[in-house]
């Protein structure tokens, strides 16, 4: 796998720009108030160009991107529906590693700010959104943290509605683990107040395991993604699984 699109963060890429030339799309098309004539216009030009983009695609997907810890500014996940630049889907929450006195990475700050396709009840952010933001965020906090987990359980308190199109801050930090269980807390913030908080159980998965569920999973995987995860599967010490993920202990 290659980290040649999160190199050099400062530039922007041509699919982070993609990315940020659809996002305002999706804004518009959710809440703008246009006449049919005008949607119309702006459908036909978006599938002409949906029809280039097909004509110049090459077979298969692109290589995962993978994190690199050693740098706090450095992209987790750049195809992630909540953090991911090169995703017109993410908002995104934007997110850095705090560093800890020991000169470790402490903990995962973040800013976000949700437009109108993540609404919920009138002017507030979707609570599904949210539980996802928490998710991503907490499996960030624990990357950096080395304990890397999946998600075992997602527990959220909804303190106050979360306003839409508002300056939010995240935190997330990993606080502590016992055997395979990983312990995780999140919360959002509107101007100093607390809308949300999130504790979380998540369980380290091996790279034998990880290799399992990739093999087993319809969705396409990428040969080096693939190539990648066997690798890894082979040179580590943890045992080889029989599929799936194995009992918690």
């Amino acid at each position: 796998m290659s980290n040649q699109e999160s190199d050099h963060p400062a530039r922007v890429t041509p699919r982070q720009r993609l990315a940020a030339a659809l996002r305002p799309l999706i804004d518009m098309a959710v809440a703008s108030v246009l006449d049919d004539e005008a949607v119309t216009d702006a459908a036909e030009a978006l599938e002409r160009v949906g029809v280039q983009l097909r004509e110049k695609a090459g077979p298969g997907r692109r290589p995962i991107v993978v994190p690199d810890m050693s740098d706090p500014q450095r992209e987790f996940f750049p195809s992630s529906p909540i953090v991911g630049t090169n995703n017109p889907l993410a908002p995104p929450v934007r997110i850095t590693a705090v560093p800890a006195v020991d000169g470790r990475w402490a903990e995962i700050a973040g800013e976000a700010n949700f437009g109108y396709p993540y609404e919920g009840p009138p002017t507030c952010v979707h609570g599904g959104v949210i539980a996802e933001t928490f998710d991503e965020v907490m499996g960030a906090a624990n990357m950096v943290s080395g304990n890397p987990g999946m998600t075992g359980t997602l527990t959220i308190r909804y303190r106050r509605p979360t306003p839409l199109r508002a300056d939010l801050h995240i935190e997330a930090r990993c606080l502590g683990r016992s055997g395979r269980k990983i312990r995780t807390w999140a919360a959002i913030y509107f101007q100093g107040e607390l809308t949300a908080e999130a504790e979380g159980v998540f369980i380290e998965v091996g790279p034998s395991h990880l290799l399992n569920i990739a093999e087993a999973n319809p969705g396409h995987i990428d040969p080096k993604t693939l190539e990648l995860l066997r690798h890894e599967a082979a040179t580590s010490d943890a045992p080889a699984g029989t599929g799936g993920i194995p009992p918690i202990s």
